[in-house]
């Protein structure tokens, strides 16, 4: 009767376990990384007799989550990819939309700016007019200035997202630690006993990191989780944590370099090339693929209006007649000590130019100069190579006098009008020209266009009246002047040939020559009299709106550039608005196939309670069924025990 009692006693204990299982699957249904458990039923070592074995009842082996790897880390992958491009994709729709709003961005001020530089040139006695386009340029600084310090908020704030990110990956590591001392301890019985609710939660710490950057996992013998990151990069070893940190960069302290924290304290810059996947992946991406770029496109902007601008005002003149000054203020150039003159520096090269600092030093008294980029003192031997051409002054310099050079960095943030009096639009040309009434021919000098005013000094146009000549298809001009080409043939090219003058002072300008001219027929050049009635440098601004000046190979006697500014502007939306569309389209693939994958694994892992609810009943009844046993043992032994009285 015993052996018949502790049969019923096994199938009752086991199908209680079974229950408790069950019942626990149906609780946890809705828990997040939740595994499905099962019991793992097995007979208990049956009894020999002699006419065969006897079985002894049933036993519980082990409670199994229902897990695979394979489909885990399918999971895995997935989710981090998504989280990725959802990170990439939140921060680059900010810039998208300020870049490309008709309103916020800035084409309607370039366009606005230009259109009171027309004005200007329409009328360019209009004192108005002229009020009218420092007013524009005023209006598109500010626009600038604007852009830029939008950008810099969105900066700001992916620094700060890199910061948290970062914190909670060590929160995350910490728990894991934790948890696989305490998987350890719960595991000493063996490998078959696995701790299947801790197993779960540290799972779903993995799941949880593995959003926040790439994760890969190795389970030690011990059962202790091992955790890498990025390309290979330990931050769990059992139970040791490596800490990772944030450090501000030595060539920008806004920007915010990823390290690892060693036990000593010291802080091992980690490369952002080593760090991929999840969302702290993703916004390293964002900073380095687009927020870096559009910030650099945005100042080149900057730059180049400036550049471009400042050059073509200095050749003209303004309504007092003197020499048109920077119209922008140009912050390229910065004193960092000495008295020395500053070098003459201008764009070489567009497409080579960075954010990057360098530090100009004369060495001697005739301007040479040692240049290297800031902060590791790396010499630049040749300016050309980082976009940069640069011109000693003509005066006597100090050695171990040493400005700044920023070609891009702040150049948006720091633009701004060098004045605000309208009388100092340098509008008219400082180089006239008169046909005297006793020509014989027909020839016409028009088209002048000025080219340098070196050697016109005091700020005032001043070179010495001269004339240029023609004789038997040649040009002359007076000694210390030169003109190139020298021939004429009115024959072949009385349509209009280009001609340019220098003078003895680097003074340089062109000019058109058509027409018949006849032997001895000369043209007067002067200084400009009257730069209030003459429009030609205000045309030659309105110009540069078309005017391709940016992204140049950078040769001045080959210039190559291949684009304008509203177009240079157009590119950097178009930049912005690819990768913003390019994230998007990841991010919802990327959606699809977490999906996918984790019906996939649900289907193995997931709790489904119709089955659950079945199972409630198969071991209810066996439950039942094993208490019948039980009651009919004690049946049988209260008969023997009235045989016996």
């Amino acid at each position: 009767m015993a052996g018949l009692l502790n049969i019923g006693l096994s199938g009752l204990n086991t199908a209680q376990l079974q229950l408790n299982t069950t019942s626990h699957n149906i609780s946890n249904a809705a828990t997040p990384g939740y595994s499905r458990q099962s019991v793992v039923q097995t007979t208990n070592d049956p009894l020999f007799s002699g006419v065969g074995f006897f079985g002894q009842g049933s036993r519980v082996a082990a409670v199994n989550r229902q897990y695979s790897q394979f489909l885990e880390n399918q999971v895995l992958s997935a989710d981090n990819r998504r989280a990725e491009y959802s990170a990439y994709s939140a921060q680059i729709a900010q810039l998208n939309n300020m870049l490309a709003d008709a309103d916020v961005g800035l084409s309607p001020a370039l366009q606005a700016f230009f259109a009171g530089v027309q004005d200007v040139a329409a009328n360019p006695s209009s004192v108005p007019a002229r009020q009218a386009m420092i007013s524009a340029g005023q209006a598109m600084v500010a626009r600038f200035q604007a852009m830029d310090a939008r950008m810099t908020e969105i900066r700001e704030g992916t620094e700060g997202e890199i910061g948290a990110t970062v914190e909670t990956i060590n929160s995350l590591a910490s728990q894991i630690a934790e948890l696989n001392q305490r998987i350890s301890v719960a595991q000493a019985a063996g490998a078959g006993v696995p701790a299947n609710d801790l197993l779960d939660q540290r799972n779903n710490l993995v799941t949880e990191l593995n959003k926040l950057v790439k994760t890969s996992t190795v389970v030690e013998s011990d059962g202790q989780l091992s955790v890498f990151i990025g390309s290979g990069q330990n931050l769990v070893l059992g139970q040791t944590v490596t800490r990772l940190g944030t450090a501000p960069s030595a060539a920008d302290p806004t920007r915010l370099n990823v390290v690892m924290i060693a036990p000593n304290g010291n802080q091992v810059p980690l490369p952002e090339n080593l760090i991929q996947g999840g969302a702290l992946g993703g916004l390293l991406a964002f900073r380095r693929e687009s927020m870096d770029p559009a910030q650099e496109r945005l100042n080149l902007l900057a730059r180049s209006i400036t550049e471009a601008f400042n050059a073509q005002h200095a050749l003209g003149v303004d309504l007092d007649g003197n020499l048109g000054q920077d119209f922008f203020r140009n912050t390229m150039v910065q004193r960092e000590n000495g008295s020395s003159p500053a070098p003459q520096v201008s764009i070489y090269d567009d497409r080579n130019l960075t954010s990057d600092r360098y530090r100009l030093t004369y060495t001697d008294a005739a301007g040479s100069f040692t240049l290297v980029r800031l902060p590791d003192n790396t010499p630049i031997a040749d300016p050309a190579s980082i976009g940069l051409s640069i011109t000693p002054p003509a005066d006597p310099t100090t050695a171990g006098d040493t400005f700044i050079i920023e070609p891009l960095r702040n150049a948006a943030r720091d633009m701004a009008l060098a004045f605000s009096d309208p009388r100092l639009i340098a509008a008219g040309s400082p180089v006239s020209v008169n046909v005297p009434p006793s020509n014989a021919g027909t020839g016409k000098v028009g088209q002048i266009s000025v080219l340098s005013v070196d050697g016109m000094s005091n700020g005032y146009p001043q070179f010495a009246d001269f004339s240029v000549t023609y004789a038997a298809n040649n040009l002359s001009v007076p000694a210390g002047y030169t003109v190139s080409p020298a021939t004429y043939d009115p024959t072949s090219e009385s349509a209009g040939k280009t001609f340019t003058v220098t003078g003895p002072g680097g003074q340089s300008f062109s000019f058109q020559l058509s027409g018949v001219p006849q032997d001895n027929d000369r043209y007067d050049f002067q200084p400009t009299q009257d730069g209030f009635a003459d429009n030609r440098n205000a045309v030659a601004l309105g110009a540069l709106q078309t005017a391709r000046t940016m992204l140049s190979a950078g040769d001045p006697l080959n210039p190559s550039a291949t684009t304008n500014f509203q177009s240079a502007y157009s590119q950097l939306v178009t930049l912005v608005g690819n990768k913003a569309r390019e994230a998007q389209v990841g991010e919802k693939a990327q959606d699809t196939l977490l999906r996918q994958a984790t019906d996939a694994r649900d289907a193995l892992s997931g709790v489904n309670l119709d089955e659950e609810a079945a199972n409630l009943i198969r071991y209810q009844l066996a439950y039942q069924a094993s208490g019948r046993v039980m009651s009919i043992a004690q049946r049988l032994f209260d008969e023997l025990l009235s045989i016996a009285r």
